[in-house]
């Protein structure tokens, strides 16, 4: 029997506490509950790659500002529906200067994170109109955003877009939306789990059809200006953040301050709705919702108000400080995390050199970037499969079946590692392809 870093009969002991028989079956917290009691029987500290979590200080000038709130009384203060004034502007701004896209200062929503904003969009969305019903998600993707739809009661569709980069979407969205049944389409770019970037040509296909077949994007923009390959981090300046919001109207993005600023644990986002689209008005909304059924009122005052009146008060003037300080290009927030894109780099340099290959590795027919998550897989091995086998080398990852992916392999986030851990999880991948190797031969 072979000798791996983590004693296999503890590893075995606590998967079967957690009831996870199958680690394509297991979600994320799932996987972070097994590791944590690993890790407390075992006194070994796991290489944790499957979980999402900034590994970066918060902006000093969110908690300065955050502070000063709280000290001036805004704890004791409900915030308005429609969040403090100043950061609707300075959000408005950062679009403006980050994006080139120009979304009024009404349309620029505060949310308890991307999550609520995601969960009061897909609610709305999902009732404009009763012929549309379903959301389809161009995976992989984030996978909570479809358990929000379940939870909902809500039809959602979803492909898996390896196969279908460029050119190619057009043909497969198609393929959905001439049915007539989809409400919104919603993807993440950079992209969660796989880190893809769509290019100018994906994103003008969307708008085109968002158009044709009158369908709400959903952009989710949760790493924003991350994709390292271009600098587009300097205000008013471009390039800038792509985005579908340049082909159509039809969209809503949700920016978060989790990643992109480390400030996760407030809990803080942005719903930016369309100009065009936060005054329209739908029949069914009124129908379903009350009030005047335009779609950003019923955001606001009927979804918002009723899931949570609006969002903490003094994390919305973080928010504003740190969006007026990268306005007027005093905090390069872009700089603070292009960390993440060099430890991605050393990682996926250590798993290649040890039998691993990498899942998705192409932006159509250029190499993606380091950043926040890369994906990988082991000859001969289904995601599920490597993922519990990895386990025996504490390293922790999720299965990319849990994204909505038909490939095999397994997402690695490299935020929770620091560089002192490099030379640990050089040591655990040398050892478990040394294991590997020898079994090959032996079979």
């Amino acid at each position: 029997m072979k000798n791996t870093p983590i004693n296999k009969e503890v590893v075995d002991k606590q998967l079967a506490y957690c009831g996870i028989s199958d680690m394509a079956d297991a979600t994320i917290r799932d996987i972070v509950r097994v590791v944590n009691l690993i890790q407390e029987e075992s006194g070994e500290k796991f290489i944790r790659m499957e979980m999402g979590v900034p590994g970066l200080k918060p902006a000093k000038v969110g908690i300065e500002a955050e502070k000063k709130a709280l000290e001036e009384g805004a704890a004791s203060a409900y915030p308005m529906l429609e969040g403090v004034k100043a950061l609707k502007e300075e959000g408005s701004r950062f679009v403006k200067n980050f994006m080139n896209i120009d979304v009024k200062a009404d349309g620029i929503v505060p949310t308890v994170g991307s999550m609520q904003g995601g969960y009061a969009a897909f609610m709305a969305i999902g009732n404009c109109d009763p012929k549309k019903d379903t959301i389809l998600f161009i995976d992989p993707g984030f996978p909570v955003q479809k358990t929000q739809l379940e939870v909902m009661g809500q039809k959602y569709e979803s492909f898996d877009v390896y196969n279908y980069r460029g050119e190619k979407i057009r043909e497969k969205l198609e393929e959905f939306l001439s049915k007539g049944n989809i409400a919104g389409m919603i993807y993440s770019n950079p992209n969660n789990p796989a880190w893809i970037c769509f290019n100018e040509e994906e994103l003008k296909i969307i708008g085109e059809l968002a158009n044709k077949y009158d369908t709400i994007v959903m952009e989710d923009l949760a790493y924003f200006a991350m994709d390292f390959r271009s600098d587009l981090g300097k205000p008013g300046v471009a390039p800038y953040q792509p985005s579908v919001a340049n082909y159509t109207d039809n969209y809503v993005l949700m920016i978060s301050s989790s990643k992109a600023f480390s400030y996760a644990g407030q809990r803080i986002g942005l719903l930016c709705i369309s100009d065009k689209l936060y005054s329209r008005k739908f029949e069914n909304l009124e129908k379903r919702f009350g009030g005047t059924g335009e779609l950003g009122y019923t955001i606001i005052y009927r979804i918002i108000y009723t899931l949570s009146s609006g969002t903490s008060h003094s994390a919305q003037y973080a928010l504003c400080a740190m969006l007026k300080a990268a306005n007027e290009g005093s905090f390069d927030f872009i700089n603070d995390v292009k960390e993440y894109g060099e430890r991605a780099q050393i990682m996926k340099k250590m798993f290649l050199e040890n039998g691993f290959e990498l899942v998705y590795d192409t932006d159509v027919n250029v190499p993606l970037a380091d950043g926040f998550y890369f994906t990988v897989s082991y000859p001969g091995m289904t995601g599920a499969e490597l993922n519990k086998e990895l386990l025996y080398y504490g390293i922790s990852a999720i299965c990319l079946n849990e994204t909505g992916s038909l490939k095999e392999g397994l997402r690695a986030c490299v935020s929770q590692i620091s560089r002192d851990q490099f030379k640990d999880l050089e040591f655990r991948l040398k050892e478990f392809e040394k294991h590997h190797q020898l079994e090959s031969k032996l079979s």
